[in-house]
C-alpha cells in the first residue's frame, strides 16, 4: 500500500541518493516513488515535475556548498581548513555539481567559500588586488586538483605504470629514496593538505 505521509525533504533526500549513486540520468519519478514507496502522483505533488526536481536538487547543493565553515587558530590554518572541505564538498557529490555547472550556478555556489576565504585573507593583512588574488589562487588549486584527481580515476590502466617505471633501475640514481617514494601510490589527501599549505603560505607570507 503506498505511503502517504511523506516531506518534500523526503523526496529530494532520495532524489539526490540516486543522481550521487548513478548519476541524473538514473533518476525518474517512476523509480523515485517506488523507492520511497509511494505513487508517482505524490511526488509530482510534492516537488512538481522532474525539471523541478532537478532544480530543486540544484538550489539545495548551492545552499550546501554554503555550508562550509573555517577551523583552526591562525588565518592560514582556517584558509587551508576551508580548502579541505571545499575539495571533500566536490569529491562527494560530481554529479549534483556537474547539474549546477550546467544551470549556470558554478559562480554562486562558490561565492560562500569565496567569502570565508576573503575573511581570512584580510586577517591575515591582505587587501585588495593581492586579497583577491589568494581567494583566486586558492580556489583555483582547489578546483584543479579535483579535475586531475579525477582525470586520473576514469583513465585507462597504464601500462607500464608510474611505480614499474619509478622501479626501473637508474630512474633516479641519483636520489634512490625519491624513486622508491614515488613508485608508491600517491595519498591525494596528504598530497592536497601539503600543496594548499604551501600556496596558503606563501600567498600569505608572501
Amino acid at each position: 500500500m503506498p505511503r502517504t505521509a511523506l516531506t518534500r525533504e523526503e523526496v529530494l533526500d532520495s532524489a539526490a541518493v540516486l543522481v550521487r549513486q548513478h548519476g541524473p540520468q538514473a533518476l525518474t519519478m517512476r523509480k523515485l516513488a517506488a523507492g520511497l514507496g509511494t505513487a508517482v502522483t505524490s511526488i509530482y505533488w510534492h516537488v512538481g515535475n522532474r525539471e523541478s526536481l532537478l532544480d530543486a536538487l540544484v538550489e539545495r547543493t548551492v545552499q550546501e556548498m554554503g555550508a562550509i565553515r573555517p577551523t583552526g587558530r591562525t588565518p592560514a590554518e582556517r584558509a587551508v581548513s576551508v580548502a579541505r572541505k571545499l575539495r571533500r564538498e566536490l569529491r562527494d557529490r560530481p554529479h549534483l555539481i556537474a547539474m549546477v555547472h550546467e544551470r549556470g550556478l558554478t559562480e554562486r555556489m562558490f561565492l560562500p567559500a569565496q567569502q570565508a576565504l576573503v575573511h581570512e585573507v584580510h586577517a591575515a593583512g591582505l587587501r585588495g588586488a593581492r586579497a583577491a588574488e589568494a581567494v583566486r589562487a586558492v580556489q583555483f588549486q582547489v578546483v584543479g586538483f579535483v579535475l586531475v584527481e579525477r582525470n586520473r580515476e576514469r583513465s585507462p590502466v597504464q601500462s607500464p605504470g608510474e611505480g614499474e617505471l619509478w622501479e626501473a633501475a637508474g630512474a633516479a640514481e641519483h636520489d634512490p629514496a625519491l624513486a622508491r617514494a614515488l613508485a608508491r601510490p600517491a595519498d591525494p589527501e596528504q598530497l592536497f593538505t601539503a600543496s594548499v599549505r604551501a600556496l596558503v603560505s606563501a600567498l600569505l607570507d608572501g
